[in-house]
């Protein structure tokens, strides 16, 4: 008996997925340059460089939240396996697959996959009575990622056009009919 090709796709699907989120995540020594650490010249400033390090450190933002999380379960075993649980149920249901999920012949939306799954985990994490640690850990995360976003200059990092927040701004003016502005 062979073993159907689908499993192979779906293993190579995942190794690509894996390695692709693995690839977006910047050195930690650009990450942690203390010497590119500066006081915002204003509210103005302080919102751009958080908009910039947002997009261009954002797995490494991520993988911060998920640590102190999972750090923030490390005393509650059955919270951390309804965790881990719902992680992969994340990545099979949302990050690994590249097709629409289909149940019983019909399409299911992404926004529905997403609330399904949000829905899941934190209904997991508050059966088993951690949601206070979740939402202090979150809480901690979330400060620590906008502190750092904040303080970290954005002089220093390269951004091409699509992984910038004003990428698709910037993409109209490759496509308009007058081309891209090259100066005088």
């Amino acid at each position: 008996m062979s073993v159907p090709t689908t499993d192979g796709d779906f293993l190579s699907r995942v190794k690509k997925t894996t390695h692709s989120l693995t690839a977006r995540r910047r050195p930690w020594a650009d990450f942690l340059d203390l010497s590119a650490f500066s006081l915002p010249l204003s509210l103005s400033d302080a919102t751009t460089r958080i908009t910039q390090n947002l997009t261009h450190f954002r797995v490494n933002y991520t993988i911060i939240l998920l640590l102190i999380l999972f750090l923030s379960l490390i005393y509650h075993p059955i919270s951390l396996i309804v965790f881990l649980l719902s992680l992969v149920a994340w990545f099979f249901f949302y990050f690994a697959r590249n097709d629409a999920l289909t149940v019983f012949g019909f399409v299911v939306d992404d926004r529905v996959v997403v609330g399904a799954l949000f829905a899941v985990t934190v209904t997991g994490l508050v059966l088993t009575h951690v949601w206070v640690n979740v939402l202090v850990s979150m809480l901690i995360g979330v400060a620590l990622v906008i502190l750092h976003a904040g303080f970290r200059s954005t002089d220093d990092l390269v951004m091409d056009d699509q992984e910038s927040p004003y990428g698709v701004l910037l993409d109209d003016l490759d496509n308009s009919p007058h081309g891209a502005y090259t100066g005088f």
